[in-house]
């Protein structure tokens, strides 16, 4: 095992509970990616907002950790298909090259049964859901399915991630309120847009071997204007937030509890060093707090509705 697998990525927590795992363990748990939390916060907050706005986050408790739990199994499902695409690409980039299915620690085919494996305890989750949640969840596959695709095919890969990534917020809506409301479009649509700009602050990292190999990224497309472009993302989906917050509760006091959340986004994109990958990479990790933030919000304005 080389000692840039064993060392990880500059955004791994590798010393952690990945430590006390036995060896031969802990390739596939770094596969999954177990060892970056931070992606699995970012797939469920989505969820947890969903399920907060449509004014069941303290009576369903429950099916927020069961989602916690979906977000970690699909997130290390999605991480391990991912690196089954794209094991030759990893091999030419510095930040992936250790990767256990590109470095050969991991085969082809074990990496195929520990997919299984995660999809399995998804599968679980996904029963505990109602039929409405279960079909639209179904929805999202094509989308998980085509995403490692996509930085080969378009500049904005990172928008096809905001589809994906996104889509819990749909997903935990339908499962307290089984009936279609615009509130619940606008809140997916601005989700989005907040993927999408915390992406594109996280793909600053790869600019100079994305370039190389031929990977696109909205980071490369916005070139120089990467904090402009990153500030609209963040006001689209502030825009579109409030807008659903607005067709709840038709109030001004509504719309002040995305005020922190605002001004949290606001910081990443003044303070934001686009040449520091360290930067980027700190910006990128503080959305599980502004997911939290947009929790709050949700909630209180579920709970109020």
């Amino acid at each position: 095992m080389s000692s840039d697998f064993q060392n990880g990525v500059p955004d791994t927590e590798h010393d952690g509970l990945i430590g006390l795992l036995p060896s031969a363990a802990r390739p596939y748990a770094l596969l999954a990616r177990f060892d970056r939390p931070i992606g699995w916060w970012l797939l469920f907050w989505p969820c947890a907002w969903g399920v907060a706005l449509a004014g069941g986050a303290i009576e369903r408790w429950d099916l927020l950790l069961w989602l916690l739990l979906g977000a970690i199994a699909m997130r290390g499902a999605g991480c391990v298909y991912n690196d089954i695409v794209d094991r030759d690409l990893d091999r030419q980039v510095a930040r992936t090259r250790s990767r256990p299915v590109a470095s050969g620690v991991i085969s082809l085919r074990a990496a195929w049964i520990w997919l299984a494996l995660l999809c399995l305890v998804g599968l679980i989750v996904w029963l505990q859901i109602n039929g409405t949640a279960r079909l639209v969840a179904l929805g999202s596959l094509a989308l998980v399915a085509a995403y490692p695709f996509m930085k080969r095919i378009t500049w904005w890969p990172q928008a096809w991630l905001g589809l994906v990534f996104s889509w819990g917020a749909l997903v935990g809506w339908l499962a307290i309120a089984t009936e279609f409301h615009w509130a619940m479009v606008l809140l997916y649509l601005g989700t989005v847009f907040w993927v999408i700009g915390y992406d594109t602050i996280y793909a600053l990292q790869d600019r100079e071997d994305d370039a190389l190999v031929g990977i696109r990224s909205s980071a490369l497309r916005l070139g120089d204007n990467v904090r402009f472009g990153v500030l609209a993302f963040y006001l689209t989906a502030l825009a579109s937030w409030g807008a659903a917050f607005w067709m709840l509760r038709p109030q001004w006091l509504a719309l002040a509890a995305l005020g922190p959340l605002g001004l949290h986004l606001l910081w990443q994109v003044m303070t934001l060093k686009s040449a520091d990958g360290g930067d980027a990479l700190a910006k990128f990790r503080s959305n599980r707090f502004a997911g939290l933030l947009m929790f709050l919000a949700c909630l209180v304005l579920g709970q109020a509705g």
